[in-house]
């Protein structure tokens, strides 16, 4: 007599955001990444934006300045967690890279969320053991101060050219996010540059890439 194997639960993915620091330069874009550790865990030795989970702490932290109302209400979707969400993106990058948004004060990190936009949504597949529901948001560089370094969680921590990141490893998600930064910053004018009403989400549907809207169901 055979045996099925019970099915397992998928885990929970965990609340997490990620910050993409663009620069304009001349006639390209350029975009702060980092190499992951061949240690870690989840996502060895691939380039990756600044960014980690969400921890409880963030959604008491003060800002100097808060998110923008449309901002808010974007990643408020489902859940009204969008202050915590926007921290701990500032948070993990002061930490990972050395780089301040907002400013410093004893130590103590103020983060200003003013400048923050959101451009993306990504689930971890459920097959993987380690899942994360990432938040993207973007700032430009010139609302940042301070200058590289970090703890050391992202290694060769560097400006890139958007038309040289195929030269470095990247997995599905982060050239999906890419591709975003290329459609919505690259060759328009901050002027003319608009936050759209939803943003993409990537996940996965039996085990390939699915995208769709996010913040219109």
């Amino acid at each position: 007599m055979t045996t099925r194997t019970p099915k397992l639960r998928p885990v929970t993915p965990r609340h997490a955001a990620s910050l993409v620091i663009y620069e304009q330069r001349a006639d390209d874009l350029y975009v702060l990444m980092g190499r992951r550790a061949k240690t870690h865990k989840f996502l060895p030795n691939v380039y990756v934006f600044p960014g980690g989970r969400v921890d409880p702490t963030d959604a008491g932290i003060t800002p100097l300045a808060p998110l923008d109302p449309d901002i808010e209400r974007k990643l408020s979707h489902p859940a009204d967690m969008a202050h915590a969400v926007a921290t701990a993106a500032v948070r993990e990058t002061h930490e990972e890279t050395g780089l301040v948004i907002g400013d410093v004060h004893n130590d103590r990190l103020r983060p200003d969320l003013s400048n923050l936009d959101f451009i993306a949504r990504a689930i971890t597949p459920p097959v993987s053991p380690i899942r994360f529901n990432t938040r993207f948001l973007s700032v430009d560089a010139r609302h940042t101060s301070g200058t590289l370094g970090g703890s050391g969680e992202l290694v060769d921590l560097r400006w890139i050219p958007l038309s040289a990141v195929h030269e470095v490893p990247l997995i599905d998600v982060t050239e999906f996010v890419l591709e975003e930064i290329n459609r919505t910053i690259k060759n328009v004018s901050a002027e003319a540059r608009q936050s759209p009403e939803t943003v993409p989400l990537f996940s996965y549907y039996r085990g390939k890439p699915f995208i769709r809207n996010y913040g219109d169901d």
